[in-house]
């Protein structure tokens, strides 16, 4: 097994603003799909070499600040993306935390009230 994630999505509850907002923390556009049932929208990933994931609204998918926490890729130093959370609408409740050799980790809520996470190694 290379991955102990396959896939992860992030449930919103107003897609328009979630997705604005995670476009604006990756500086890169959330692809929409479609669903027959649900908003879909598609985080920046390499498919073919990574884990992705996305945003989803519809019927089961609650927004949460408990329960599962889920590290994005923070980039090269996660400085980035995370002074840009305020910014799009959230609020940063852990600022960047060095956790010695194995890099930096932050969390922040999101514009749908999500407990999400950011790590990198700078």
């Amino acid at each position: 097994m290379t991955n102990a994630i396959n896939w992860f999505e992030i449930p919103v509850t107003d897609f328009d603003r979630a997705k604005k907002f995670y476009g604006t923390l990756f500086n890169a556009e959330v692809q929409e799909m479609p669903h027959p049932e649900y908003k879909y929208g598609m985080l920046p990933a390499d498919m073919q070499n990574g884990v992705g994931g996305g945003i989803v609204q519809g019927p089961g998918f609650e927004p949460s600040q408990t329960g599962s926490l889920i590290y994005l890729n923070g980039g090269d130093d996660l400085s980035g993306p995370l002074s840009r959370v305020e910014a799009a609408g959230g609020k940063v409740v852990l600022p960047k935390t060095s956790l010695g050799p194995n890099g930096f980790m932050a969390h922040f809520i999101d514009t749908e009230g999500n407990k999400v996470a950011l790590h990198s190694m700078g």
